[in-house]
Protein backbone atom coordinates (compact mmCIF):
# COMPACT_ATOMS: atom_id res chain seq x y z
CA UNK A 1 0.00 0.00 0.00
CA UNK A 2 0.89 3.68 -1.03
CA UNK A 3 -0.12 6.16 1.42
CA UNK A 4 -0.69 10.08 -0.12
CA UNK A 5 -0.13 12.38 2.85
CA UNK A 6 -1.41 16.37 2.39
CA UNK A 7 -0.50 18.46 4.58
CA UNK A 8 -3.01 21.45 4.43
CA UNK A 9 -3.42 25.20 5.10
CA UNK A 10 -6.76 26.59 5.22
CA UNK A 11 -7.58 29.41 2.70
CA UNK A 12 -7.22 32.95 4.16
CA UNK A 13 -10.23 34.60 5.75
CA UNK A 14 -11.37 31.26 7.29
CA UNK A 15 -11.30 30.53 11.63
CA UNK A 16 -9.91 27.07 11.85
CA UNK A 17 -13.01 25.92 13.19
CA UNK A 18 -15.03 26.86 10.15
CA UNK A 19 -12.12 25.01 7.78
CA UNK A 20 -12.40 21.71 10.13
CA UNK A 21 -16.50 21.97 9.88
CA UNK A 22 -16.28 22.62 6.33
CA UNK A 23 -13.15 19.39 5.70
CA UNK A 24 -15.41 17.17 8.05
CA UNK A 25 -18.86 17.67 7.21
CA UNK A 26 -19.06 18.99 3.27
CA UNK A 27 -15.98 17.73 1.34
CA UNK A 28 -15.47 14.32 3.72
CA UNK A 29 -18.55 13.20 2.50
CA UNK A 30 -18.07 14.71 -0.89
CA UNK A 31 -15.45 12.70 -1.59
CA UNK A 32 -17.33 9.53 -0.25
CA UNK A 33 -20.06 10.09 -2.63
CA UNK A 34 -17.71 9.99 -5.86
CA UNK A 35 -17.40 6.23 -6.37
CA UNK A 36 -15.39 6.57 -9.83
CA UNK A 37 -12.94 8.32 -6.83
CA UNK A 38 -13.70 6.83 -3.82
CA UNK A 39 -13.05 3.34 -5.80
CA UNK A 40 -9.35 3.70 -5.40
CA UNK A 41 -9.06 4.76 -1.96
CA UNK A 42 -8.65 1.94 0.66
CA UNK A 43 -9.03 3.94 3.60
CA UNK A 44 -9.12 8.06 4.35
CA UNK A 45 -8.50 9.69 7.60
CA UNK A 46 -8.61 13.64 8.63
CA UNK A 47 -5.96 15.06 11.49
CA UNK A 48 -7.46 17.91 12.33
CA UNK A 49 -5.13 19.99 14.50
CA UNK A 50 -5.86 20.64 17.95
CA UNK A 51 -4.04 23.86 19.93
CA UNK A 52 -3.43 21.85 22.94
CA UNK A 53 0.40 21.70 23.58
CA UNK A 54 2.34 18.59 23.90
CA UNK A 55 3.56 16.67 26.43
CA UNK A 56 7.40 16.84 27.86
CA UNK A 57 7.85 19.55 24.33
CA UNK A 58 8.27 23.83 24.51
CA UNK A 59 5.72 25.19 23.66
CA UNK A 60 5.24 26.57 19.90
CA UNK A 61 3.99 29.00 17.72
CA UNK A 62 0.38 28.56 15.73
CA UNK A 63 0.98 24.42 13.80
CA UNK A 64 2.40 24.73 10.31
CA UNK A 65 -0.60 23.36 8.73
CA UNK A 66 -4.05 23.13 9.93
CA UNK A 67 -4.64 19.35 9.08
CA UNK A 68 -3.15 16.64 7.39
CA UNK A 69 -4.86 14.23 4.75
CA UNK A 70 -4.00 10.67 4.64
CA UNK A 71 -5.53 8.89 1.89
CA UNK A 72 -3.98 5.05 1.41
CA UNK A 73 -4.37 3.00 -1.77
CA UNK A 74 -3.21 -0.21 -3.88
CA UNK A 75 -0.31 1.86 -5.85
CA UNK A 76 1.05 4.32 -6.99
CA UNK A 77 -0.37 3.92 -10.21
CA UNK A 78 -3.92 3.85 -8.68
CA UNK A 79 -3.61 7.55 -7.22
CA UNK A 80 -2.63 8.90 -10.68
CA UNK A 81 -5.79 7.32 -11.92
CA UNK A 82 -7.70 8.44 -8.59
CA UNK A 83 -6.47 12.22 -9.01
CA UNK A 84 -6.72 12.85 -12.97
CA UNK A 85 -10.27 10.53 -13.10
CA UNK A 86 -12.53 13.44 -14.91
CA UNK A 87 -14.70 12.79 -11.58
CA UNK A 88 -12.29 14.09 -9.16
CA UNK A 89 -11.46 16.74 -11.34
CA UNK A 90 -15.16 17.68 -11.98
CA UNK A 91 -16.34 16.94 -8.44
CA UNK A 92 -13.65 16.81 -5.87
CA UNK A 93 -11.30 19.60 -6.97
CA UNK A 94 -13.43 22.45 -7.36
CA UNK A 95 -14.24 21.63 -3.84
CA UNK A 96 -10.94 21.33 -2.39
CA UNK A 97 -10.30 24.96 -3.82
CA UNK A 98 -12.91 26.32 -1.83
CA UNK A 99 -11.05 25.71 1.83
CA UNK A 100 -7.78 24.56 0.84
CA UNK A 101 -4.99 27.09 0.25
CA UNK A 102 -2.88 24.62 -2.12
CA UNK A 103 0.24 27.06 -2.56
CA UNK A 104 1.16 26.77 1.21
CA UNK A 105 -0.15 23.01 1.48
CA UNK A 106 2.43 20.09 0.58
CA UNK A 107 1.88 16.55 -0.91
CA UNK A 108 3.94 13.83 -0.95
CA UNK A 109 3.61 9.82 -0.95
CA UNK A 110 4.75 7.28 1.99
CA UNK A 111 5.35 3.55 2.59
CA UNK A 112 4.24 2.79 5.84
CA UNK A 113 7.28 1.04 7.67
CA UNK A 114 6.01 -0.39 10.80
CA UNK A 115 8.13 -0.77 14.02
CA UNK A 116 7.73 -3.74 16.12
Amino acid sequence: MVKFVGCVRRKAGMSTAEFQDYWKNNHGPLVRSVPEFWGYVRRYVQGHTISDPVPGFPPSDEAPFDGIAELWFDSVEDIGKAFSHPRYLEIIRPDEAKFVDFASSRIFLVEDVEIQ
